[in-house]
């Protein structure tokens, strides 16, 4: 862990949020605010297109912040990845690109990047562990986003060694819980399989169908545990060495959809389409380094964790299910 003089102090800070009214940023405002940070600053798409430089200088010249976790992305699933390789890239790259530089204009005291799991290499040995981020290609279907948040990491270690610019930067693991994107052509599996599984139980469908074989492995991180990730890297952390957040624990496709279809109840037919890819091998990271650099480990069971979830969405999906994913927070 590091010495308590590394630490800063975020009461009283103005922080920016990019993202912040997303499924991420709701769960990092909230700690913010339990930290003593009055009224984060959450920069609205309508107001601020953190695509085009313009916008985001007025972003800086407007909050005048001391800190900036930038959470915001533009990404999708597998399918939605498939279908916008050249936006993704584009929009992603485009905010790191102006947030950072307008960053170091500004004299910022500290800009915290969020990344993606999908910056690693497809092949990536189990568990991912920090030292073997450019070891290769990502895998495919999700490269164009991926490396476009990896490209964030380059900038701010340069900007670090050139400007003495202060940042941190996360890799975090699929993220999953309460005001996720339940939208099904854009969501990730947890949000999509929940749905999936609860309009089957209330329409009397005897099957659900879903994509892959099933052999592929994921980590999952309940999206409370990430905030407080977020967190503590403004608090601890100067360097952009890169920091997995996961909780070292992996379970195949195949189990997560069984685990799920009991946590919603439905008892029927799981059918897998071959035709369909699976993504990534396998993803589980080493998190030995967020415990020595930020004193972080994820406290959520993937089992309390869906069961939080499914009855979230219970109670609001009404509103939740074209949920526009768009500046959500990166994952």
């Amino acid at each position: 862990m590091p010495p308590e003089d590394a630490r800063i102090t975020l009461a009283g800070a103005r922080v920016v949020v990019t993202g912040g009214a997303g499924f991420l940023g709701r769960a990092v405002v909230d700690a913010l605010r339990r930290r003593g940070v009055g009224e984060p600053i959450v920069p609205r798409r309508r107001e601020y297109d953190l695509t085009r430089e313009d916008d985001v200088e007025r972003l800086y010249r407007d909050a005048r912040p001391d800190i900036v976790l930038h959470l915001a992305a533009e990404v999708g699933g597998i399918g939605a990845n498939q279908a916008n390789p050249g936006r993704y890239f584009y929009a992603n790259m485009a905010m790191s690109l102006h947030m950072i530089e307008a960053a170091r204009r500004s004299g910022l005291r500290k800009f915290v990047q969020v990344g993606t799991i999908c910056a690693y290499p497809k092949h990536t040995p189990v568990p991912f562990r920090e030292d073997d981020l450019w070891n290769g290609y990502p895998e495919e279907t999700n490269a164009p986003y991926g490396v476009a948040k990896k490209a964030a990491l380059v900038m701010l270690d340069g900007y670090r060694r050139q400007y003495g610019l202060a940042s941190s930067y996360l890799l975090p693991v699929n993220l999953y819980g309460p005001w996720d994107n339940f939208d099904p052509t854009t969501s990730h599996v947890i949000p999509a399989l929940i749905r999936k599984c609860l309009e089957a139980v209330e329409s009397g469908r005897p099957a659900i169908d879903c994509w892959g074989t099933g052999s592929a492995s994921r980590e999952f991180l309940f999206v409370e545990d990430a905030a407080e990730g977020v967190v503590r890297a403004a608090e601890r952390l100067d360097d952009p060495v890169p920091v997995n957040l996961g909780t070292g624990r992996e379970i195949t496709i195949r189990a997560l959809v069984e685990l799920v279809a009991d946590t919603c109840g439905f008892h029927g037919e799981i059918r897998w389409d071959a035709s369909k890819p699976d993504g990534q091998p396998r993803r589980c990271v080493d998190a030995a380094r967020a415990w020595e650099l930020l004193g972080w480990r994820a406290g959520t069971e993937l089992a309390d964790g869906l069961r939080q979830t499914v009855e979230w969405y219970r109670g609001n999906r009404a509103h939740r299910a074209g949920h526009d994913p768009s500046m959500a927070g990166g994952r």
